[in-house]
């Protein structure tokens, strides 16, 4: 669900753009590197990007919250793939605590 509300927001950002007949930066502008550098420093947060989203005209904060979004839906797919792979791997709720549930029992009848 999250991934599809974060493509709704873009199409938002991308119509608002449009209509101030804006450029979208491209994934390769300068623009949009320097974001995507900004955004791997160790830590980053809101904060890393507060100066340059509170000093900026709207099309600039615009782009910026674009690149972000892109960002977002890159780690969530993959995290949607991570827990997929857990989830073939070591089965799901109900089994993991089906076997958590037998372990138990088998350590209790040791003792």
């Amino acid at each position: 669900m999250a991934p599809a509300s974060l493509e709704e927001l873009l199409e938002d950002y991308r119509d608002f753009l449009c209509v101030r007949r804006a450029r979208l930066w491209t994934k390769d502008s300068r623009e949009v590197l320097f974001v995507r550098k900004l955004g791997a420093t160790k830590g980053v947060s809101y904060r890393t990007f507060d100066t340059y989203i509170e000093t900026r005209p709207r099309e600039v904060i615009a782009n910026i919250l674009v690149c972000l979004m892109h960002r977002t839906n890159y780690v969530l797919d993959q995290l949607i793939r991570k827990l997929e792979k857990a989830f073939v791997d070591e089965g799901g709720l109900r089994e993991r605590m089906t076997r958590a549930r037998l372990a138990e029992r088998a350590k209790q009848k040791r003792c």
